[in-house]
């Protein structure tokens, strides 16, 4: 019951951009010797996830999903000094997401955890052109390629982009992770789109990827860009 109230707490003062109220339930938890990570994964994250169904139901105004999200990063980032950090993987990841401010807010929760839990993370953020990422990548030669917080809208660029880097080889052994957004409400689709592993939050993002590091989707798993692959090797 105490979780199931500061969370109510939380999202009221978040909504009605009441900084001082949410800034002092941060500073609470701090106090009381709560880790930064389970902060992030048991009170920022469902509280987005609530945040999120409510603007897609038209349940909550614009103005109360801006004041939400934009104070909500600016406490991410506060947090992020706060993470136990482990020791290096020396595995580059890249983090991508949709352009919306909540899907933003979502990876760089993500990216926050998994720097923490070693890598080394390039955050992109969302609204970046294909080919940008696609350069982007192999300048940064990355292992990971985690796809955090899409929206539906972006699922075909995703789709051309996972197609493009399996077309000409750019980080070849690159892994792929998808996650959050659209991911979690439609079933299979990440797995369709052509990912390696997938899950719904950022704590079993964290999870997946340090048990899994060496699984990958075989050509004839893959959906994304087969029959243009077929018509080219028929050639």
């Amino acid at each position: 019951m105490q979780r199931e109230v500061l969370t109510e707490r939380f999202f009221t003062a978040l909504i009605s951009g009441a900084r001082a109220d949410a800034q002092e339930l941060i500073d609470e938890a701090v106090t009381a010797d709560c880790p930064a990570d389970r902060i992030l994964n048991r009170l920022f994250w469902p509280t987005l996830q609530h945040i999120q169904k409510l603007y897609r139901d038209d349940q909550i105004s614009d103005l109360a999903h801006n004041y939400a999200t934009r104070l909500m990063r600016s406490l991410v980032a506060q947090l992020q000094p706060r993470l136990k950090r482990s020791e290096p993987r020396h595995v580059r990841v890249s983090v991508v997401s949709g352009a919306e401010q909540s899907e933003e807010l979502a990876a760089q929760i993500v990216s926050d955890l998994l720097d923490a839990d070693g890598y080394e993370v390039f955050y992109v953020g969302g609204g970046i052109a294909n080919d940008e990422i696609v350069a982007e990548l192999g300048r940064t030669n990355v292992d990971v390629l985690v796809v955090f917080g899409a929206v539906p809208s972006t699922v075909p660029q995703t789709r051309l982009l996972i197609d493009r880097l399996h077309d000409i080889g750019v980080c070849p052994t690159l892994q792929i992770v998808m996650g959050g957004g659209v991911f979690n409400r439609a079933e299979g689709l990440a797995e369709e789109v052509g990912s390696d592993l997938w899950a719904n939050d950022p704590e079993q993002i964290v999870a997946v990827m340090a048990e899994k590091r060496e699984q990958r989707m075989s050509a004839t798993q893959r959906t994304v860009g087969r029959r243009r692959r077929s018509k080219k090797d028929a050639a």
